[in-house]
Formats: C-alpha cells, structure tokens, sequence
C-alpha cells in the first residue's frame, strides 16, 4: 500500500446525537497534506509492478511504473508547447487512456482540468470552454453519433488556416492549441501521439514541487437546478481527501481491483474510481469506451473484479445479463452506487446475484468533491437503501429550515455541507 502520510488513516464515521439535523465527521485521523502527483509516486514506490489500469477495449494493461511514465511523456509534451501552472486544459472524450493519463498529467503540471461532458454538443462546448477560458483542449475523434472534429470545425473554422496552437477563434477567444485523438491528421491540430512523443528534458520535478494541495487542479461543470451550467473548481486536497475517504469505506487495498464503467468526465469515474485506486495502489478495469452491461460483467469474471462502481439502472442491466449468461463474478465484494435511491429488491438481487454483499451507497455534490455521506460494507440491507449511510470525516452537515435554522431529526429542509470537501467557488462566478 502506498506509504503517503495518512493514506489508509482509519476513517471512523461519527455523529453529533444532538437531536437536531446536524452531523459532524470525525476528526480523529488528519487530513492528507499532498498533491496528485505525490500520491500517484507513492503508488509507483510501493508497488512499481502492481497492475495499475486495464483498457479492456484497447488492450492496454499498465503496471504502475508504465503508467506513471506515460502520465510524464504526456506531462512533458504539454509542458514543452508552453503550457503553464494555473492554465485550464479541456478533456472531451469518452473514457479512453488518453483521458487518464490527461488527469495525471495535467495535475503534474499544476494546470487545471476542465471535464468536457462527451455528450455535449457545439453550442454547449463553446460555452464551456470560454467560460473558464481553456487555453487546450484534448478531444476525440467522435463518440457514438457526435462528430467532435466537424463540430470544433463549425465553432473554429480557422483551425482550417492555423498552425496547431496558434488557433484565435471569436467564439473560443482563449482557445489556442487542439490536441485529438487518433491517427488521422486534421488541419490545426496537434495528434495526441506526437505530444507524448516530444523528445523533451522538461523539468516536470521542479514544476511538481511548486504545487501546493490548495492549489485548483480540476474544474467539473455542474447545472444544479437552475441556470446555465457551472463550473465547480476543486484543488487537491479536496478531491484526494475525498478519494481517500471513499477508499476507506469499501475497504480498498492494493489487492482489489476495481471495475470502473462509469464516466471520467464526472466525479463518480475521476474521483471515487481512478484517483480512489491510486491512493491504495489498486488496479482500474475499465470495460469500454461508455457502460456496456455485457463488457462490465465481463471484465469483472475476467480481470478478478473485486468491486464495480455504477447508479443503480446500471446493475440492473447487469442482472438481466448475468441472468442469461451465469458468470463466474465469485471474487467480487463490494462497489459503490450512487446518483439514485436503490429499491431493496435490486439490492438484494445484486448481493446474491452479482455477488457483490458489500455494496455500498455514496451521497454527494460535485460541489463537495463528491461524497459527504456514504454507507459501510456491513451495515444491513435496509441501511443502504432507506439512508445514504453517515457522514464522512472531516466534514459537517445540517438540515435548515427557510429562515436558516437547523430542523428538528425528520423535518425537511435544505441541505448544507461544510469541511475540506467544499469547492473553491464556481469558476469566474462568485
């Protein structure tokens, strides 16, 4: 197991028995002073041979020492086209290596990471990227039925003109370099493979020790209820705390290997799945590009899944599969389901059927980096599909009324969450 300070503290829940909505994490274990890259090189020290990530759909399989060089090439080449500490840097992809190693490369760097959902189309990514002012981006060729090159063509037409990375586009103003996917050329843009192929010296150590775990390193845009979407701006030590919490509830070690066919781009893929294994040394098993039932279970009998990760429609087209083919998922424990309440009758079928007897129920915002409450491996069936387990340390959550006052247990109200988890603030809005 990684031997980072703290890193498999025993995270025991607690409560204020107040009789008010109002619950306090405990605080008995400090928090993790670290960065990314400082988590992802303990990994690499305590296991540079244990299997670290495994691309079911392009045969990649990488220790922890192949990955993490990868994560350099990848932060080499960025840093050698000019890219600096602060500067955000989309990803628009489904979940391929190149996403991966974008999260970890762009963390090396201090540059900050803005999750382009795959499934926006022009208008929503032109409003994305200005938002926040992305200086790159990193994108795929297309997905399922969107074309991304046509349509950052159509947002970009002067891409047809440029040099790559000398792009000015009205509508993208701070838009300078494309990055894709791919072995295809396209005018203005830069392949991903000659970026990580850069035969460069670039001083990624020094850069590195300029970081500090307050500083912002990812941006996830979020709708909420109301208005044009925001992009909620989190630092390493919100999201690597957080991933370390989680961690801790399923019992993660660097034995388990985690079945992760939810999506990058939001928190539940980025946080709770791939950093959550880094922090442990545990090995990610990513199905396919996008959830596929069949390609999930899958990969779990045939990689030794000890855990999947998924909302509860997911498993539930996970059992129609296993009921027709009959699996051998016997090594797997545990997982994670959150986004939805759970009905018992699919718990229980998932517990017997997939099993799975230690899943557990994740609540949370993208907000708060994302969980604050979350459900134990053994805490009984009822538990976990009437509640959303306990609150998570270090963090304290109450239940207000209209004027602002904590209500009484039972009484709805608005949620309020307050601890390290909490974001910096929406990006450029305050």
């Amino acid at each position: 197991m990684p031997d980072l300070a703290t890193l498999d503290a025993a995270f025991a829940p607690g409560r204020r028995p107040s009789g008010r909505s109002l619950v306090v994490g405990d605080t008995t274990t400090p928090l993790v002073q670290a960065t990314i890259p400082q988590a992802l090189r303990a990994a690499v020290a305590a296991g540079p041979d244990q299997p670290a990530a495994v691309f079911r759909q392009g045969g990649i399989r990488w220790t922890y020492a192949a990955f993490a060089a990868e994560v350099d090439r990848l932060a080499a080449g960025l840093h050698t086209l000019g890219l600096r500490k602060g500067e955000r840097i989309g990803v628009w992809s489904p979940n391929r290596p190149e996403w991966l190693l974008a999260q970890f490369a762009t963390a090396r760097l201090g540059l900050i990471l803005v999750n382009i959902n795959p499934a926006y189309r022009e208008g929503e990514l032109a409003y994305a990227l200005a938002k926040v002012g992305c200086r790159a981006l990193i994108t795929a060729e297309r997905f399922k039925s969107s074309d991304y090159i046509a349509m950052l063509q159509r947002l970009a037409p002067e891409l047809a003109e440029c040099a790559p990375g000398g792009l000015s586009a009205p509508r993208v103003p701070d838009l300078r370099l494309v990055i894709r996917m791919g072995a295809e050329t396209t005018p203005g843009m830069m392949n991903f493979d000659a970026v990580t192929a850069m035969d460069t010296a670039a001083p990624l150590d020094a850069v590195t020790a300029t970081l500090d775990p307050d500083d912002p390193i990812n941006i996830q845009f979020t709708s909420g209820t109301t208005g044009s979407p925001k992009g909620a701006t989190l630092t390493h030590h919100n999201i690597l705390n957080n991933a370390l919490a989680v961690a801790r509830q399923i019992r993660m070690t660097e034995a388990d290997r985690i079945v992760i066919p939810v999506p990058f781009y939001h928190c539940f893929g980025m946080v709770m799945g791939t950093l959550a294994c880094v922090s442990q040394g545990a090995c990610m098993v990513f199905p396919s590009e996008s959830f596929e039932p069949e390609a999930t279970l899958r990969a779990a009998a045939e990689e030794r899944g000890t855990a999947i990760y998924g909302v509860p429609t997911m498993f539930v087209g996970m059992l129609e599969v296993q009921a027709r083919l009959g699996l051998d998922l016997t090594r797997l424990r545990t997982g994670i389901m959150a986004g939805a309440p759970c009905p018992i009758a699919v718990m229980q079928r998932v517990n017997a059927e997939l099993h799975m007897p230690e899943v557990t129920i994740a609540y949370g915002m993208t907000e708060t980096s994302p969980v604050s409450f979350m459900s134990e491996v053994d805490d009984p069936i009822d538990k976990r599909v009437t509640t959303v387990g306990r609150v998570l340390p270090h963090l304290t959550v109450k239940i207000v009324d209209a004027e602002g006052r904590v209500t009484p247990v039972g009484v709805q109200g608005e949620i309020m969450t307050r601890g390290y988890s909490v974001m910096q603030g929406y990006w450029g809005d305050p």
